[in-house]
């Protein structure tokens, strides 16, 4: 029976069972986008990759990242989950001298650039993903959007508009007054949630505050979802891009560098480094960077 190689690796974390969870399959190029995304259900994390076969010694691999529900253009923490898995299996190697390993991913919408930095010490490798020059896209209505977090107009951080951002993957940016507030979100009908969804453009929801879960965290955040997806995603990357977007182009951080954290309630903390390039008013890059621990390596059985 034909096998493939999978891997079960922790993103945005130095430590096992913290972070987020990503399911990676190698070498699938022979998997049809269906068996992909039965895969993805059969998995039932929040995102699993595919990546397919590249010519030893190459440093660019096509991927494909899907969600329990659909495929998906970008994410960041499968990309950090990739990166780590490619490592991991000998795929690719840190040059000699200390240098940076850069990477190429082909996504569905085209490259990113990935660059691997050595490691410190124990530390795994940093990887720090260029994410799309983001786009800005509908302004939403605090009457319409609150309610569906179980939230009420006194929750939302006066004058912050709830608007969707993209970095690759449309999000919908919603900044809370406080880490109350936040704790308070939840998704009060999810039936609702999916049908404002389906008329809208964006993929999921990105809920956040400023000061982080921990006195070094500069923000915290909460990403919510409808099934077949999961509930809450515990640590978000590309979404975590758009809220730096969204934040440096409406001045709610003095520094374009800073530190995320999410999934800290969930125990599944984990921290994202960030650097947003550019004017306020025409943002050129968002990157974002973490770390990637393995906690399963087998092998896939099927007739593919």
């Amino acid at each position: 029976m034909p096998q493939l190689p999978f891997l079960l690796v922790d993103a945005f974390t130095t430590q096992p069972l913290r972070g987020n969870p990503c399911a990676m399959v190698l070498d699938a190029d022979a998997l049809t986008p269906t068996t992909r995304q039965q895969l993805a259900r059969e998995f039932n994390q929040s995102e699993t990759a595919f990546v397919d076969r590249a010519a030893p010694g190459s440093t660019e691999f096509t991927v494909r990242f899907f969600t329990p529900a659909e495929e998906i253009p970008l994410a960041g923490h499968p990309t950090i989950a990739t990166v780590t898995a490619l490592l991991h299996t000998g795929r690719v190697q840190l040059p000699v001298g200390g240098k940076p390993l850069v990477i190429k991913l082909h996504l569905l919408h085209g490259p990113i650039q990935v660059e691997v930095l050595p490691a410190i010490g124990k530390e795994p490798p940093l990887i720090w993903m260029t994410q799309r020059r983001p786009i800005f896209g509908a302004v939403h209505a605090p009457e319409v959007v609150l309610p569906l977090f179980g939230l009420v107009p006194a929750d939302l951080l006066p004058g912050a508009p709830i608007r969707t951002v993209s970095t690759g993957t449309p999000q919908l940016m919603l900044l809370v007054r406080d880490p109350a507030a936040l704790r308070r979100a939840h998704v009060a009908d999810p039936a609702a949630l999916a049908r404002y969804r389906a008329g809208s453009d964006f993929f999921s929801p990105h809920l956040f505050c400023l000061g982080g879960a921990t006195p070094a965290g500069h923000t915290f955040a909460r990403h919510f979802g409808t099934p077949p997806d999961v509930v809450e995603d515990a640590v978000t990357g590309s979404a975590t891009g758009g809220m730096a977007a969204y934040l440096w182009h409406y001045g709610y951080l003095d520094t374009p560098d800073f530190l995320a954290e999410q999934g800290h309630d969930l125990g599944r903390a984990g921290t994202v480094l960030v650097r947003v390039s550019g004017p306020r008013e025409a943002i050129e890059t968002v990157q974002i960077g973490g770390t990637g621990v393995v906690v399963l390596d087998g092998r896939l059985r099927g007739d593919w």
